[in-house]
């Protein structure tokens, strides 16, 4: 056997019969669940900026891995090629939630899955998917968290803003404390329920407190 009988195998040149329905039925679906996904996205959505084009790339991504997926199993000369092709792909952009994983991976599987010809199991899986974040979403677990700045002019001053902070917060922890010429700067992560912060005019009216300042809290503290 020659090298080009090698290319003229029956085995290489095997191409399963293209049908321009099924291909529509197919794209028509991705899109469709491609914007399911984008309104999942969008609804549970907790970040500080929201970013549009990375919303818009789930709907794209859905169809793309749609259209791989039916080339690859319509060909096996086109299946061993994209293996290659897709091995030298990188991806730069940074992800900033971690829930973005989540929704990319869910878009990637929508098309492997509809690509496949499995479209009930890619309808029934997304809204499985989609009905459990929305519920997680919206159920808030804990109270919500702040970091509380407060800049007092004496050590009395701190205990009467202290004093207050026990009866208007929850919970809270001092994490930082900063004592210069100018004061005392504290920095504690407070819980309150229902978004309740008039607590904080009350410790600004204080005397000696030079300034109060409440922030959302991510989770995350650097000192």
């Amino acid at each position: 056997m020659t090298f080009s009988d090698i290319f003229k195998s029956s085995f290489l040149e095997s191409v399963t019969e293209f049908s321009a329905v099924d291909t529509l039925i197919g794209m028509i679906f991705a899109l469709i669940i491609g914007l399911f996904i984008f309104v999942v996205y969008k609804k549970t959505f907790s970040g500080i900026m929201y970013s549009t084009g990375f919303a818009m790339s789930l709907i794209g991504l859905s169809l793309v891995t749609t259209l791989v997926i039916m080339a690859v199993t319509s060909n096996v000369v086109l299946s061993l090629g994209m293996v290659g092709a897709l091995s030298i792909v990188r991806f730069r952009a940074a992800i900033k939630e971690p829930m973005e994983i989540v929704f990319l991976f869910w878009s990637l599987a929508a098309g492997i899955v509809i690509g496949a010809g499995m479209i009930p199991l890619s309808i029934i899986g997304s809204a499985i998917i989609g009905i459990i974040l929305i519920l997680f979403a919206n159920t808030k677990f804990n109270n919500t968290p702040y970091i509380l700045i407060v800049n007092c002019d004496d050590e009395k001053t701190e205990e009467s803003a202290l004093n207050l902070l026990r009866k208007s917060a929850n919970k809270f922890s001092v994490k930082s404390k900063t004592v210069n010429e100018s004061g005392i700067e504290l920095t504690a992560e407070i819980r309150v329920k229902d978004n309740a912060t008039s607590f904080v005019n009350r410790i600004n009216d204080i005397k000696g407190v030079s300034g109060a300042t409440l922030v959302t809290f991510n989770g995350e503290y650097m000192s």
